[in-house]
C-alpha cells in the first residue's frame, strides 16, 4: 500500500472514529444523565477494550494485519480516544515491571493536563482583551 493510499485509510478510519465518539457518548449522556461525564468514561472504557482488542489480535495472534493495526488504532481510535493509547502505554510499562514509570506516566498526563487546560483558559481571556 503506497504512503497516500495509508494516509487516506487513517483518515477515513479517523472520520469513523469521531462519528462513533460522538454517538456513544451522546446516547450514553441522555441515558445516564449530565451530573457526571458518564458518555466520556464509556467512551474511554469502551476504546481501552477495542485498542486491547485490536494490538492483541494484531500483535499476539497475527489475525490483524500490521496496515490494518495502524488504520484502526492511529485512525479510528486515535479520533475515539487518544486515552486509550495513555492506559495502553502505561499498561505497557506495568506489564514490564516497570512500575516507576507508570506511575510517572500516570502523573505526568494527568498534571501536565490540567495544567495545560487552566493555561488555555488563561490565554483565552488574554487574546480577549
Amino acid at each position: 500500500m503506497e504512503w497516500w493510499q495509508r494516509l487516506l485509510w487513517i483518515a477515513l478510519a479517523g472520520s469513523l472514529g469521531t462519528i462513533a465518539r460522538y454517538g456513544l457518548s451522546g446516547l450514553v449522556h441522555r441515558w445516564a444523565g449530565s451530573a457526571f461525564p458518564w458518555g466520556t468514561l464509556a467512551v474511554n472504557a469502551a476504546g481501552c477494550l477495542l485498542f486491547a482488542l485490536v494490538w492483541s489480535l494484531a500483535e499476539e495472534r497475527g489475525v490483524i494485519s500490521s496496515q490494518a493495526r495502524t488504520i484502526v488504532l492511529v485512525g479510528f481510535m486515535g479520533a475515539f480516544t487518544t486515552f486509550s493509547t495513555y492506559m495502553f502505554e502505561s499498561g505497557q510499562f506495568v506489564r514490564d515491571g516497570q512500575w516507576s514509570v507508570a506511575m510517572a506516566n500516570v502523573l505526568a498526563q494527568n498534571s501536565v493536563g490540567i495544567a495545560a487546560l487552566f493555561a488555555g483558559i488563561w490565554l483565552a481571556g488574554w487574546f480577549g482583551r
